[in-house]
């Protein structure tokens, strides 16, 4: 166990000592007015079929901000949501609304990597900083956007981390992939394909999250293939309908997914074929943080979940410019790029592209109706 994942106290500790805003002046600039009132935006999906990996970063992103205000009741933040519904197609419309908001100074999100190539051209232009605490693709870095930033490692790290797991702790010689055509989900799952060359038997793709009930034909390919492992890319709603009819059809191999996966709908949807299932992430596992955890839990009566912790650092990320006066899009921009601190989930301090410097994957596994830690993926 790395020692970056024994800090969870430190910055629960650093967030409650915030004290009064101060330094900026009205518009967002430099200076020595105040300025209050000031918002920080949560962006991506509160409805639809991946919900629940938005409600997380929105709880972690939102106990952040109570906190801050809990120390600067006379300069409070608030946090604002739009609901992307996880969709591309409504992603750069609620952009366009979020960029009018000129009280808004940064965004956790967007969450997920379609709606992120989506929106984030249009918050780049205006000017708008954004610190996503899930999308995971990696071509979103290399598209010289100046307002991006991304908490955690992206797939470029990801899938190689699976297909590793996949070959020497599963010891897999053939592997079937698919993935849900997303741009999260394909691009995952052709990294991983990439990392596990030869071993792979067989490939398929499903329809977009949500938009598919009928899996047959994939489970008749992967049973054809004689894969002992398959590995989707995608998310909750698809893969919890897959892994049961992958069991339901007979087929006997391990299955895997990524952090798209990592959610108890997961469980819930695929009941007892979930058990036994693999799945990994650039995630922290709630244990390794338990003042956050204990935090969260007190917050929102359940423990926190995939990303709740990655939004947390964040949006305190933000909260930390904002207390240091640096509001306008430049201040915020170079405050963020030169930011180095401990978080509840790793040193957080980001690369020219918007990366982070710290990066870890780990597997969990669902076991006894609960997706806990396995290991950490090195």
């Amino acid at each position: 166990m790395r020692s970056v994942f024994k800090i969870g106290a430190p910055l629960v500790a650093a967030a409650l000592a915030l004290s009064a805003c101060g330094g900026t002046t009205g518009d967002g600039g430099s200076g020595g007015d105040k300025a209050c009132d000031l918002k920080i935006g949560f962006f991506g999906a509160l409805t639809g079929d991946a919900a629940n990996l938005g409600i997380n970063i929105k709880n972690g992103a939102e106990l952040a901000v109570n906190q801050y205000n809990e120390k600067n009741a006379d300069c409070k933040v608030s946090l604002t949501s739009f609901d992307s519904q996880g969709d591309p197609a409504i992603a750069p419309g609620l952009a366009q609304k979020a960029v009018t908001d000129k009280k808004l100074v940064g965004i956790v999100g967007p969450a997920f990597s379609g709606e992120s190539k989506a929106a984030d051209p249009i918050f780049d232009k205006a000017g708008l900083n954004i610190i996503t605490a899930s999308a995971t693709n990696p071509a979103l870095s290399e598209n010289g956007w100046k307002t991006f930033h991304r908490i955690l490692g992206n797939d470029a790290t990801q899938g190689p981390a699976a297909a590793k797991y996949i070959k020497d702790v599963l010891k897999a010689q053939k592997v079937f992939v698919s993935d849900d055509t997303s741009e999260y989900g394909k691009g995952l799952a052709d990294i991983v394909k990439n990392d596990l060359g030869g071993a792979v038997a067989g490939s398929d793709q499903t329809a977009a999250d949500g938009k598919q009930d009928d899996f047959s034909a994939t489970v008749t390919k992967a049973k054809a293939s004689g894969a002992t492992v398959f590995f989707y890319g995608g998310y909750y709603s698809n893969a919890s309908k897959l892994a049961k009819q992958l069991k339901d059809g007979g087929f006997t191999g391990q299955f895997v997914a990524a952090d798209g996966v990592k959610d108890d709908g997961f469980i819930k949807g695929a009941g007892a074929a979930a058990e036994g299932a693999i799945v990994t992430c650039p995630c922290l596992p709630p244990d390794k943080a338990p003042e956050f955890a204990a935090a969260y839990k007190k917050a929102y009566n359940s423990d926190p979940a995939t990303y709740s912790a990655e939004a947390y650092d964040a949006a305190n990320v933000f909260l930390a410019a904002i207390k240091a006066g640096k509001t306008s899009s430049a201040d915020m921009n170079a405050f963020i790029g030169s930011y180095s601190a401990q978080g509840v989930t790793k040193m957080v301090k980001f690369d020219a592209k918007g990366e982070p410097a710290e990066v870890s994957v780990w597997a969990y596994k669902v076991e006894g109706g609960k997706i806990v830690p396995d290991q950490e993926i090195k």
